[in-house]
């Protein structure tokens, strides 16, 4: 059986790139506090780019970096669709890199 790893790496890679493209990419990292949110996705806190950036990207590296066990049911896609919805007309391809990595974790 094929490992996982590499494919999410490969997408994390991807998003990175989608996110920086669309001119979503902060070079500035959020407060301690920020980052601290018990809230789902930080929504008090972060605008959803910047979950993803500072938030999502880092511990998902962190767990195929080190070959941990990776969620088997992510669901970002949607929170995705729900942000993007009425708004930047570029969110279509950041949606359909989220679903992918959706449908990866799911595959096992």
């Amino acid at each position: 059986m094929k490992s996982i790893y590499p494919d999410i790496a490969t997408l994390l890679l991807e998003l990175e790139a989608e996110l920086r493209l669309l001119g979503l990419w902060d070079e500035t990292p959020p407060s301690p506090e920020a980052l601290a949110s018990t809230q789902p996705f930080c929504v008090d806190t972060l605008t959803f780019p910047q979950w993803l950036q500072f938030v999502f990207l880092p511990r998902m590296s962190h767990l195929v970096e080190l070959e941990q066990p990776l969620p088997e049911k992510c669901g970002i896609a949607p929170m995705a669709e729900e942000y993007f919805r009425g708004g930047i007309l570029q969110g279509p391809a950041l949606v359909a890199k989220l679903a992918e990595i959706d449908e990866r974790l799911a595959q096992g």
